[in-house]
C-alpha cells in the first residue's frame, strides 16, 4: 500500500523524476526479493543489468563481502555516473567493512533490516550523495582503522595488545588440532583453565568460536 503523501520520501532529482537503480545479487532469491520491494515504489525505476552503467544507483545485495563481491564493487567504483550501496548479511571482520568502503560503497544496510521503506531510504540517500552506515558498523570501522594505525606506528603493538604468550601458545595448539584435554596436558594447565583462556580470547576479540579465533590470529600474525 502506498504511503500517505506527507510521509513519502522525495527524490533529490526533482518532482516527478525517479531514481534509476540497478540491482546486483548473486543469489537469485535475494535478487527477486530486493527487486520486488523496490518495484512497488513510484520513486524508483529499475533498470536491467544490460543498461546498469546508466543507473544512478547500483545496489549490491550479498551475504558477505567475499573476493567476488569486492571485484564487483571495485568495477562499479570506476563508473563515475553511479553511486554504490550495499545490502549485506554480515561483515565477518573490520577488514571486510573497510574493503567495501575502499571499493566505493557509500551506504550500507543489513539484510535483516532491509524492508521496503528502509531500502527506499537507502536508495534515495545514495542518490542524494549521502553516506549511510549503522552506528555499530561505524564504530567497528573506526576501531579497525585505529588498530591499523597503531600497528603501523608500532608493528609489535597488535600482538602485544591482543594476545598474551599463554593465549598465543594455546591458540597454536588449537591450530594443530589439539582438543581441550590435550592442550591441558601440553601446557600443564587444568582443562578448566584452558577453556577459560580460549573463551576469553573469543569474547575479547568478538569472534565466533575457536576456529574463527585461530583464523584471526593467523591473518594478523599473532601466532
Amino acid at each position: 500500500m502506498p504511503q500517505p503523501e506527507n510521509n513519502r520520501p522525495v527524490s533529490s532529482s526533482g518532482a516527478g523524476e525517479r531514481v534509476t537503480v540497478a540491482v546486483y545479487a548473486p543469489d537469485p532469491v535475494l535478487h527477486v526479493g530486493v527487486v520486488h520491494q523496490l518495484r512497488q515504489r513510484p520513486e524508483i525505476e529499475l533498470v536491467d543489468l544490460a543498461d546498469a552503467d546508466e543507473a544512478q544507483v547500483s545496489l549490491v545485495a550479498v551475504d558477505s563481502v567475499d573476493d567476488e563481491t569486492a571485484a564487483l564493487l571495485y568495477r562499479l567504483r570506476h563508473n563515475s555516473g553511479t553511486r554504490t550501496g550495499l545490502v549485506v548479511g554480515t561483515f565477518e571482520s573490520g577488514d571486510a567493512l573497510q574493503r567495501a568502503i575502499e571499493c566505493g560503497v557509500t551506504a550500507v544496510l543489513r539484510r535483516t533490516d532491509a524492508d521496503q521503506d528502509r531500502l527506499l531510504r537507502l536508495v534515495l540517500a545514495i542518490a542524494n550523495g549521502e553516506g549511510v552506515l549503522p552506528g555499530d558498523l561505524l564504530a567497528k570501522l573506526l576501531d579497525h582503522v585505529g588498530s591499523l594505525q597503531r600497528s603501523t606506528l608500532d608493528p609489535h603493538a597488535v600482538s602485544l595488545s591482543t594476545l598474551t604468550s599463554r593465549e598465543a601458545d594455546m591458540l597454536r595448539l588449537v591450530s594443530e588440532g589439539l582438543d581441550t584435554s590435550e592442550i591441558a596436558r601440553k601446557t600443564s594447565y587444568s582443562e578448566r583453565t584452558v577453556k577459560n583462556v580460549l573463551h576469553e580470547i573469543i569474547t575479547r576479540l568478538h569472534l565466533r568460536n575457536r576456529t574463527h579465533a585461530v583464523g584471526y590470529a593467523l591473518r594478523n600474525g599473532l601466532i
